[in-house]
């Protein structure tokens, strides 16, 4: 390849989104922009008919694709399948997720990820921890049985695989961790999230000001909101030096809440968006288990047969869609809050990529494909 010249095409550069216009690549490299329509000549030509140029969406919470879960098989092989399954929805940087288990399941995830981060495999960030110490009243889908305090012993290991990967973020719950616990782990640059608790307010200030940045899928399992008692929810929206994921299916959080907590919440920290994916994603599955309880696919939603929800049926051009169509957030933001602001988060710049690896966006299906794969096949000049 040497030239090609990508026409109409929105670009979208984690900022902001233009007009249509053409996108003039040397190679692999962005060489300029221009006016669309500007005579513009080169090896190859793509229209993209108005479809959006971007680098690809960031997810910080998988839990799963490709008919795989991460708990099941902690692998090199399943995280590649992983990242592929979900590169093919448009997310081109994912934090594999393990949902609370055995301790031996988690150090099997951490030693995957570490080698997976050594054998340069697209798309992996790193490692989320979603528990194991979370509090039981608010443990959601999460096996009751793993769920237990944090250790001196967990604290080191933790601190030893940060030294290992790009981005390590534990979701815990006050409940079952201390202050001095969130404070070590965070000065060795670890992603502390609240979530799966029903601490108070004023103990969630307590624990961002110990080193806690993010809480976990906001609304969901966690202390509400309510008149006298703000709950995570009020202390996630009030400070402005936490971030908060936000599963945007409308399933888990209706779209007026949604709209009331964009609106609400603090900056610089912002809401950004996340999938809670699953086994499904990517796939034609139907149902799964998740450490041997079934897990139905059904009108969008993924449940325990107590109708618990367990994960999400979501991917991350779904989600802006809904920001978009039914909580009314303009398209540029939604499109931040899938990409730029997780990214910031776990410490990576948003930079376009070679051509190879950009994607494009059509606002009207909210498909996602892949750039250089146009409507038509490209045209030789």
């Amino acid at each position: 390849m040497t030239q090609m010249i990508i026409h109409n095409a929105r670009l979208f550069d984690g900022t902001s989104l233009s007009a249509a216009q053409s996108v003039v690549f040397d190679g692999e490299r962005l060489d300029h922009v221009a006016p669309d329509g500007a005579g513009l000549s080169g090896a190859a030509q793509i229209d993209l008919d108005g479809d959006i140029l971007f680098a690809g969406f960031v997810d910080l919470q998988v839990n799963g694709g490709d008919g795989l879960m991460f708990n099941a098989a902690p692998s090199l092989d399943t995280l590649r399948r992983m990242a592929a399954a979900h590169h093919r929805l448009g997310t081109t940087l994912i934090l594999p997720t393990l949902i609370s288990d055995r301790p031996e399941t988690t150090m099997a995830a951490i030693e995957a990820c570490i080698t997976a981060i050594k054998a340069d495999v697209p798309g992996i960030a790193g490692l989320h921890l979603e528990g194991p110490h979370l509090s039981l009243s608010r443990k959601g889908a999460h096996d009751g049985a793993h769920i237990r305090p944090m250790t001196d012993g967990d604290v080191a290991i933790y601190l030893d695989a940060a030294r290992a990967l790009p981005c390590l973020k534990v979701t815990l719950a006050p409940e079952n961790a201390t202050e001095a616990q969130v404070a070590a782990l965070s000065r060795a640059g670890i992603l502390v999230a609240l979530g799966h608790t029903n601490a108070d307010y004023d103990t969630c200030l307590r624990y961002f000001a110990a080193g806690a940045r993010s809480v976990t899928h906001l609304f969901n399992a966690m202390s509400q909101l309510g008149n006298r008692a703000p709950g995570l929810v009020g202390a996630a929206l009030a400070t402005g030096t936490v971030s908060a994921g936000l599963i945007a299916d409308g399933i888990h959080v209706h779209p007026q809440v949604m709209q009331a907590a964009w609106r609400a919440k603090t900056g610089p920290g912002g809401i950004y968006l996340v999938s809670d994916a699953m086994a499904v994603a990517g796939s034609s599955l139907q149902e799964f288990d998740l450490g041997g309880r079934r897990i139905t696919r059904k009108n969008g939603a993924l449940t325990l047969a107590d109708g618990t929800l367990a994960g999400a049926d979501l991917d991350l051009a779904r989600a802006v869609q809904v920001m978009v169509e039914d909580v009314g957030v303009p398209l540029t933001d939604a499109l931040r809050a899938a990409t730029s602001t997780p990214a910031a988060l776990i410490g990576r710049s948003y930079a376009l990529p070679p051509l190879s690896q950009m994607q494009s966006l059509n606002p009207k299906t909210w498909t996602v494909q892949p750039a250089i794969k146009p409507h038509t096949d490209a045209q030789d000049l």
